[in-house]
Order: structure tokens, then C-alpha cells, then sequence
């Protein structure tokens, strides 16, 4: 049962992590329409800061979740 909840968390925390992934996009995109140079970086900056961190996160709860499976196929297979 401890593996089901475990899976659920690492699934929430994946789309938690797709949709800041989105939003992130979504600023960069709209940065593009701005008319001052100033807060044109900043935003711009600021959207690639949330895209790096959440694709980074997204990329580990994957990995993390694929090497907790692989694990436990080993140890069901001996």
C-alpha cells in the first residue's frame, strides 16, 4: 500500500512540476511583448529561472520513480 501513495506523491509532484514547466513558457513567450528593455530582462530571466528549476525536478521525480521500479523488479526476479 506504502508503494501506491508513494507513486501518487511522485505523479503529483511530476504534473506539479509540468505545469510550472508550462507557466514558465507561457512568461517567456509573453516577456516577448513587452516594450521596456528593463523589465523585458527581468521577466525574461526570471521565466528561464522557473523553466530550468522545474524541468531539473521533473527530470529527477522521473528518474527517481523509474530507478525505484527497476529496483523492485530486481529484488522480485532473485
Amino acid at each position: 500500500m506504502s508503494i501506491i501513495l508513494w507513486l501518487i506523491r511522485q505523479v503529483v509532484l511530476i504534473l506539479i512540476g509540468t505545469f510550472f514547466l508550462y507557466y514558465g513558457i507561457q512568461l517567456l513567450i509573453s516577456a516577448y511583448d513587452l516594450n521596456d528593455p528593463f523589465i523585458f530582462i527581468m521577466i525574461f530571466f526570471a521565466a528561464n529561472f522557473i523553466i530550468l528549476i522545474s524541468g531539473t525536478l521533473i527530470f529527477a521525480f522521473v528518474y527517481r520513480t523509474f530507478r525505484v521500479f527497476r529496483q523492485s523488479t530486481k529484488s522480485d526476479d532473485e
